[in-house]
């Protein structure tokens, strides 16, 4: 490659931070142009830096008080045009990976693979292909139902409904907060959790908490 990929880095553990970035130098393809511990920090580096690939935890201190980075992805893929995303991951429930790939990321990398697995992620990335580390493969292939990559991604309204049930209240009490009416909160939920794989409320529960929404 001529033109060398950008990538910036963010984790809450400054180790795992400083692995990374440690083993990216060894591609001279690739430059670091920043690091995050969170996504706050991550948001600045967005508006400051021109950048191909974030590499990002799922489990990173959110804005508004959030402890997830999926809120602040959902912002960034409605930009145009926005980085591609790598998620780098200790996660290896099936119905959470679905709905990243569901969501927009471009490679879901585990941190029990190779080193080697996060470069050639990130190279797929900018060619516009999904990429699926082995640990990642195995965990969705012995699934119930494979996730369809880059496919039903939530609407707006739909993850609103989804992070309002997650946190305990009922359809009666979102429709009202959201003065909507019960049968479309109801239609609402279930879409969502189509869209994410989810066929039950543990699932749905269990996926919530994967997430930090729970």
């Amino acid at each position: 490659m001529t033109q060398k990929i950008r990538v910036i880095v963010a984790d809450d553990h400054d180790c795992v931070r400083v692995g990374v970035m440690r083993l990216l130098r060894t591609a001279p393809h690739i430059e670091i142009v920043g690091e995050a511990p969170d996504t706050r920090a991550l948001a600045e580096l967005l508006d400051t830096y021109a950048c191909d690939v974030v590499v990002s935890d799922i489990g990173m201190p959110g804005i508004d008080g959030a402890s997830n980075v999926v809120s602040f992805l959902r912002r960034l893929f409605r930009a145009r045009p926005h980085p591609c995303v790598v998620v780098l991951t200790m996660i290896c429930h099936a119905h959470m990976l679905s709905g990243l790939l569901h969501l927009g990321v471009a490679g879901i990398v585990d941190k029990r693979d190779t080193a080697t697995s996060l470069i050639d992620a990130i190279e797929a990335a900018v060619s516009g292909r999904v990429y699926l580390s082995d640990q990642v493969r195995v965990a969705i292939d012995t699934s119930d139902a494979p996730p369809q990559p880059r496919a039903g991604v939530l609407s707006a309204r739909e993850w609103e409904v989804f992070q309002l049930y997650v946190q305990g209240l009922a359809v009666h009490e979102i429709a009202a907060r959201l003065q909507r009416s019960g049968k479309t909160i109801s239609t609402q939920k279930r879409s969502a959790m189509r869209k994410l794989g989810l066929e039950t409320e543990n699932d749905l529960i269990d996926y919530a908490r994967q997430i930090g929404l729970a």
